[in-house]
């Protein structure tokens, strides 16, 4: 078993934050064949990605620098002028690997982590974090795995016997496969009016969604808006509530897409369907529409499952915080969760975590030059 103070567990926006403001306050990398004559507070950080660009890399190709929903710079080092018409799959991992490489974190891929677990009943005592290449013993663990792998699947009657096509949004391509289908977009978020779009373009579509969607005027304004938004999803998680998508909380923009979407005349929205038929679905008010596919845009939650067996989760479902850490047990904190669902509110929580965990381990505090420090990404 190999060790070292903390363990970072993903390595998208939240992750990378988090490693480099801990190399920042004096943290080492676990991955140096001698270990720190200093004593300094080591870390490591798993990926369970094969390369560098977090859910970046598996996001659809029609999706483009100019129709992303921001992308803020990493901590030190700011993204290059990126190019409008390059898709955000190439373009983001080709800035996550700079940024890799010109700080030299301690990166171990690809990793798994398959359960944290506490060594004893001591509140302050280790954890084993158990992976795909073998187990660490760490004091803290920093979790941003993000939600991409937990896609949110609906279960409608007569799923099972429908004839044609399911996918989720994480399974979208591009629209050429759609050509001349009748697809049915499920959805209120953000990912489904940019495919709503993009689909009807070429085919017959149907948007369902739970809830009316709302659409706020105007630009979003961080100073009011996202600093009420901030502090509502705040309140929910510091009373231990299920994590929700940030859109939930805001409505949905006037972007380009939906304007381009509403003057086609996709943008009608229907109420959720009563049930699945193998041709179709049974419409709220008992008609039925012919169906060819069905394409889930309804979002993912936060993949925590690792963390089961801490029982870190409060009895109406979500994890309980107090800033980045779980008030159940602050040996672990949580970046890109919550209120840091956001690539600005990661970079800000990373930072929070890194410096929650280097006043309690006793780190430097220091402003060491990152990029002299630690070792490179390991592939394993």
């Amino acid at each position: 078993m190999r060790s070292a103070t903390v363990a970072v567990i993903g390595a998208g926006q939240a992750g990378l934050s988090t490693a480099y403001h801990l190399q920042r306050m004096g943290f080492v990398s676990a991955l140096d064949a001698t270990p720190s004559s200093s004593g300094a507070p080591a870390y490591v950080v798993f990926d369970a990605a094969a390369v560098p660009g977090g859910a970046w890399q598996h996001r659809w190709e029609s999706l483009r620098i100019a129709t992303v929903n921001g992308i803020f710079d990493l901590p030190g080092m700011a993204k290059p002028e990126l190019d409008p018409a390059e898709p955000s799959r190439d373009a983001v991992p080709r800035y996550f690997a700079e940024y890799e490489q010109r700080f030299h974190l301690p990166i171990l891929r690809p990793v798994t982590v398959t359960g944290v677990h506490a060594l004893d009943d001591d509140p302050d005592g280790p954890l084993l974090v158990a992976t795909t290449s073998g187990s660490w013993r760490v004091r803290g663990v920093v979790n941003a795995s993000g939600t991409w792998t937990n896609p949110v699947l609906p279960r409608y009657p007569g799923q099972e016997a429908f004839l044609g096509r399911q996918l989720h949004t994480r399974d979208y391509r591009d629209l050429s496969e759609f050509a001349g289908h009748r697809v049915a977009v499920v959805g209120g978020g953000i990912s489904a009016v940019q495919l709503l779009e993009e689909i009807s373009r070429v085919a017959w579509t149907a948007w369902y969604t739970r809830r009316e969607p709302v659409f706020f005027e105007g630009d979003f304004d961080p100073e009011t808006t996202g600093r009420d938004t901030i502090a509502r999803v705040t309140a929910d998680v510091e009373a231990g509530l299920p994590s929700r998508s940030i859109v939930s909380y805001t409505g949905l923009g006037w972007s380009p897409y939906a304007r381009a979407a509403r003057d086609r005349g996709a943008l009608e929205r229907r109420p959720m369907f009563s049930a699945i038929e193998p041709h179709g679905v049974r419409e709220a008010d008992g008609t039925f529409t012919s169906i060819d596919t069905i394409l889930w845009a309804t979002g993912f939650r936060p993949d925590v499952r690792h963390l089961d067996p801490l029982d870190l989760r409060d009895p109406a479902g979500g994890i309980r915080m107090r800033g980045t850490a779980a008030v159940v047990d602050p040996r672990v904190q949580l970046v890109g969760f919550g209120p840091s669902q956001s690539t600005v509110g990661a970079n800000r929580a990373g930072r929070a975590a890194a410096t929650a965990f280097a006043r309690r381990f006793g780190a430097s505090m220091g402003t060491s030059t990152p990029e002299r420090a630690g070792t490179a990404a390991f592939t394993l």
